[in-house]
């Protein structure tokens, strides 16, 4: 699987983690829609969810940029727009959030959720935090990995929703 990412520019360098993956050739950035290749789109107000369904697609297209901007830029990116489903942010800034992912973190989780563990462990090892991240979405990316589709892994979705209520 390819991964790219419709990188903005607009967070802080030094924090931005698509730009470490691209500098260890992990990840490919594009700076416009137009050069941003076809594939299954990382987009959070999607109205499917990603599943194993989604594991023929060559591309993965992440979307870096600000919480503030997201909605905006998502809507013009060509490509199947796939929401993740719940899971909860290793990272430093965000850590302990749900839904609160970084790229990578976004970019991993699909991967897992497409059967592509061991690419997934590749581009978290760059990361001090990066196996926390898999350590703590351990039983739900095992169980969105073994969904057949969207509705599938909406259920299971559900039923961490409704324990989290509790």
């Amino acid at each position: 699987m390819n991964l790219h990412v419709r990188y903005e520019g607009d967070d802080d360098p030094k924090k931005c983690t698509a730009r470490k993956l691209a500098r260890f050739d992990l990840a490919e950035l594009h700076r416009s829609n137009r050069a941003t290749p076809y594939g299954v789109v990382l987009n959070p107000h999607a109205e499917q969810a990603l599943s194993p369904a989604d594991a023929d697609a060559t591309n993965l297209v992440a979307l870096d940029c600000s919480w503030e901007t997201a909605e905006a830029a998502m809507f013009e990116m060509a490509g199947e727009h796939r929401a993740l489903p719940f899971l909860v942010a290793a990272n430093p800034v965000n850590y302990g959030r749900p839904f609160k992912l970084t790229t990578v973190e976004a970019l991993a989780a699909a991967l897992c959720i497409l059967g592509e563990r061991d690419h997934a462990e590749e581009i978290l090892a760059k990361f001090t935090w990066g196996e926390t991240f898999l350590t703590m979405n351990e039983e739900p990316l095992r169980r969105y990995s073994e969904c057949a589709d969207s509705s599938e892994v909406v259920a299971v979705q559900d039923d961490y929703l409704a324990d989290d209520e509790e």
